[in-house]
């Protein structure tokens, strides 16, 4: 059982299922004025601790720095939503009650824990051991990274046409006419036939024509690497800190840090 004791330990502890699922974090604690002892407790919860939600402390129990309660995560992020800046009113713990099945006998109505009203008739909360300075904490960020997938790259070949030109040199053989003077060397020739007559000569014409062929010759190799590039991206979320205020005797509560 959670009895008024424990006080201390609730605030900021982590609240857990009995199963050991980790809910939230513990906000402010309600109650009851009759018996003084813890009734309810705001926990918060999702990603930043935006959402806050009460559970009952029937039947919890605080070990360390955790609280383990009855419920389970999932019913606790859909208990009804109520502002937690103020006492829970009767029909606002009447639904609570309904909502987590437990039973209204032998409750009062509930108070939010005000510590700070309430030291002069409970004394020095912060227990024998403690010296007579006080300790004001605040959250800090802690920003960090993990990897995960963010795509893929593939490397594909394929095939594709283009027009080229070469300039190939070609040669071809033309008919020339060559005239000769008769001489004494081939007057002979000359004279070796009839006097005068018809008569033809044929000679056969060559021309060289472009062939043109390909031939695959490797020009390059490609692979695929990865390189890391660096970046800066800028992350916000919300935190908590506390503040003193120091009350005198004159009943004037003065602000401090």
């Amino acid at each position: 059982m959670i009895t008024r004791d424990d006080i201390q330990r609730i605030h900021g502890s982590d609240v857990y299922s009995t199963g050991g699922e980790k809910i939230g974090s513990a906000g402010q604690v309600y109650l009851d004025t009759e018996s003084g002892n813890p009734e309810w407790v705001s926990v918060k919860t999702g990603l930043f601790g935006l959402k806050e939600s009460f559970v009952p402390l029937e039947g919890a129990s605080v070990s360390g720095d955790r609280i383990e309660v009855r419920y389970d995560k999932e019913q606790v992020k859909d208990a009804p939503r109520i502002d937690v800046d103020g006492d829970l009113s009767p029909a606002q713990e009447e639904e609570l009650y309904h909502y987590y099945g437990v039973s209204t006998a032998g409750h009062g109505v509930t108070g939010r824990d005000q510590r700070r009203d309430e030291s002069d008739d409970r004394g020095d909360t912060s227990g024998p051991d403690t010296d007579d300075a006080m300790t004001r904490s605040e959250e800090r960020l802690v920003a960090g990274t993990r990897t995960e997938q963010a795509g893929k790259a593939r490397l594909r070949k394929y095939v594709v046409t283009e027009q080229q030109q070469v300039d190939v040199p070609v040669a071809h053989e033309e008919a020339t006419l060559t005239r000769e003077p008769i001489t004494d060397a081939n007057v002979g020739r000359a004279t070796d036939g009839p006097r005068i007559s018809e008569e033809e000569h044929e000679v056969t014409l060559h021309a060289e024509r472009p062939v043109v062929e390909t031939e695959t010759v490797p020009v390059e190799r490609v692979r695929l690497d990865k390189q890391t590039v660096r970046d800066q991206q800028t992350v916000s979320g919300e935190v908590r800190k506390e503040e003193i205020d120091l009350e005198g005797a004159d009943g004037a509560e003065r602000r401090g840090r």
